[in-house]
């Protein structure tokens, strides 16, 4: 029994200049690489969220919170 493997390719419209920046912005050089950059950057997107909001130091929200001291110096 033998096997062929066949590869395909999908053919999509893109847009030219939402690609350029894309490419600029991710250090690509390639469509294909900028593609698949931006498609791991969006797919890492809830990940990124989530710690941000969990840092301590991400959104004011620290160990320090509490410390009457440092909250009455911060900026408002």
């Amino acid at each position: 029994m033998r096997f062929t493997i066949v590869y395909m390719k999908t053919v999509i419209d893109l847009d030219d200049e939402a690609l350029a920046a894309a490419s600029v912005e991710l250090g690509t050089s390639t469509k294909k690489d900028t593609v698949n950059a931006a498609l791991v950057f969006v797919a890492g997107r809830r990940e990124r969220v989530a710690a941000a909001l969990d840092a301590s130091h991400g959104y004011g929200v620290g160990a320090d919170i509490g410390d009457s001291d440092v909250m009455s110096a911060a900026r408002r």
